[in-house]
């Protein structure tokens, strides 16, 4: 696989004859049916498994397949060479591509319930790429029950995949996650027993794999109280064979102290549950000024943080599939920016004339554009050379995988470069 970023003059035929590869493949990889034109800045997946070289002077094979980590007996055999010793200036060579694999992960999708038919589609079309399911959310209630939640689909569509589901519990009522409510839940243990029982009877009924507990916005002075909560309901899941995983907010160090991060405590997690899941993402978020969404610098400092506290091998790093579309100027008080997949970026700049541009420090795609009113946008998003950027990260660190919000989003570049970098687990039958 390449990624290939497109060029001035370029189109579908010469990319494709630059690589060796059918146009038709390049099309399909990369959902091209979804976009009217190729965008300058635009980053296209190639499913290749060769290049090609033209050979300038001093070219040697040796010094070619040191380039492309590759070997001169493989470029000898792939191109017929009977020669070695004859390259001449002009000669175009294939180049077999050994493309890095860098082992098993495990990978999560968070769903959101919308109809039977959409979820089941979302499902199987990237299914093979998944480990967990995660229908968000059963919400708590202040007496220990749980609002239900109309999964059978999602979980029916799981089960034929071989994919494991976690029941995500949250603290979300009212459109946003109510730091009374789960602060009244800590504080009393007959509303905890009350909700592990029902916690435990609704995985038992549903067949559910494992629990995911996403508690945000809890008072910092709870912060032991829920550390607490987690090793009573951890005992208690692990008792009948469950595992249990946490969702934790992004931070770089062991602030104890906001309503966003203080309660989360790392290294109590990591001591207590089987994984987390990091939430790095949401930089650029809809009610702030535009950003890249999850930078990998940012992202990084996270990481680097967690796995001084945590086994890296419980880490699950936050990856979103998702941009965000601003309008300019930014002030506090504007309208909240627009969510859009990755795919409708890049079909809106194909729409609006925009040139994609590439931020290194964040490693990550923008474009600005006006609208038919005359006001401007700006719009940040990810794309494959992104995806690649954090990638990496779980292998540098040595993670025990990836966790996506939000499945039902276009961007099919995302699957195609996780599935060229790594294995997936299945830990079901």
């Amino acid at each position: 696989m390449d990624i290939y970023v497109v060029q001035p003059g370029d189109s579908l035929y010469t990319i494709a004859q630059r690589f060796g590869v059918d146009s038709a493949d390049i099309f399909a990889t990369n959902g091209l049916s979804d976009i009217p034109y190729l965008v300058v800045g635009q980053a296209l997946v190639i499913p290749s498994t060769e290049t090609v070289h033209t050979v300038r002077p001093g070219d040697t094979l040796w010094a070619l397949a040191r380039r492309y980590g590759t070997t001169v007996s493989d470029i000898v055999a792939l191109n017929g060479i009977t020669n070695p010793s004859a390259l001449s200036p002009g000669m175009v060579l294939r180049i077999p591509q050994r493309s890095q694999n860098y082992g098993f992960i495990e990978v999560n999708g968070y769903i959101e319930p919308t109809t039977p038919q959409r979820e089941t589609q979302t499902i199987r079309e990237v299914g093979r790429y998944l480990t967990y399911l995660s229908p968000f959310s059963y919400q708590v209630r202040a007496d220990g029950s749980l609002n239900p939640v109309n999964d059978a689909a999602m979980l029916g569509a799981a089960r034929e995949l071989r994919i494991a589901s976690l029941l995500v519990i949250t603290n979300f009522a009212n459109g946003n996650f109510d730091t009374e409510l789960v602060d009244g839940i800590l504080q009393s243990s007959a509303v905890q027993d009350r909700l592990i029982a029902n916690v435990l009877s609704t995985m038992q009924s549903k067949w559910y794999y494992g629990v995911n507990i996403d508690f945000e916005r809890i008072s910092p002075e709870n912060r032991q109280l829920y550390n607490n909560f987690l090793r009573r309901i951890t005992d208690a899941l692990h008792a009948e064979g469950y595992v249990v995983s946490t969702a934790l907010a992004p931070k770089d160090s062991d602030v104890t102290t906001g309503a966003g991060h203080g309660a989360h405590d790392y290294a109590a997690h990591g001591e207590i549950v089987d994984f987390v899941i990091l939430m790095t993402y949401e930089w650029g978020w809809s009610g702030w000024p535009p950003y890249a969404v999850a930078p990998v610098d940012l992202v990084e400092n996270v990481i680097a943080y967690a796995v001084s506290v945590i086994p890296s091998r419980k880490i699950m790093m936050g990856m979103p599939l998702y941009g965000y579309d601003w309008t300019l100027p930014y002030r506090p008080g504007n309208p909240w920016a627009r969510r859009l997949s990755p795919q409708g970026a890049v079909r809106l700049a194909a729409e609006e004339g925009a040139v994609i541009q590439f931020r290194e420090q964040t490693q990550t795609p923008m474009f600005r554009y006006y609208d038919a009113d005359g006001v401007q946008h700006e719009v940040w998003f990810e794309d494959a050379r992104s995806v690649r950027a954090k990638l990496l990260l779980v292998n540098k660190y040595d993670l025990r995988g990836v966790s996506y919000w939000l499945l039902g989003l276009a961007f099919p570049q995302n699957w195609a470069v996780l599935s060229d970098m790594y294995n997936i687990v299945k830990v079901v039958e």
